[in-house]
């Protein structure tokens, strides 16, 4: 389920991360709207949202106005180099039911749902990457390539990026999972 709230602010990221990426080229908002729903909206809704809803917890995207500002003023920078935090899906600890109660997450739950965002991100990466060998598409490995560092950006084990939360959990998970989307992330370079 999706607040207008959340529906707000998911149109507005993706909007502003197309506009972002693209540089302020209208010419390329269409690619990089493409590539925005694939590796950032799929990374939040598909990848933590649900799982966290999987569990019985509310989970709400919600955005980071300063991180989108700080997204369109690198993008303005030269060397083409960005940063951007358009938000976050938020867990709440109120699980739904009858009324609702107070849930608690394992730390392995929370990991899980941490996990979810990268690996949404892993396994689309890794299923472009494959389409292209079937109908070779430039715009297939450019999203696979930004897949790939979208997951490896989020592993980084440095609170709150969901590297931090994965790696108290388990260093050989993590471990695998830095590897691979580092290895993508660089491999078309």
């Amino acid at each position: 389920m999706f607040t207008k709230n959340e529906i707000r602010d998911l149109i507005i990221s993706v909007l502003a991360l197309a506009v972002i990426f693209s540089h302020f080229d209208l010419s390329l908002i269409l690619v990089t709207l493409f590539i925005v729903v694939i590796a950032f909206a799929s990374h939040e809704i598909l990848g933590h949202k649900f799982v966290a809803q999987h569990y019985g917890f509310d989970a709400e995207y919600k955005i980071w106005p300063l991180g989108l500002l700080l997204g369109l003023v690198t993008a303005l920078l030269p060397g083409g180099f960005v940063i951007a935090a358009p938000g976050a899906t938020y867990i709440s600890p109120y699980k739904k039911g009858f009324a609702f109660k107070v849930g608690t997450l394992s730390k392995k739950q929370y990991a899980i749902i941490s996990l979810a965002g990268p690996l949404v991100n892993i396994v689309f990466a890794v299923s472009l990457f494959a389409l292209n060998f079937f109908y070779a598409f430039d715009l297939f490995l450019l999203t696979a390539q930004i897949s790939f560092f979208l997951a490896f950006f989020n592993l980084l084990p440095i609170p709150p990026l969901d590297g931090s939360k994965i790696i108290s959990w388990s260093l050989p998970i993590w471990l695998a999972l830095i590897a691979i989307s580092f290895a993508g992330s660089f491999m078309f370079i």
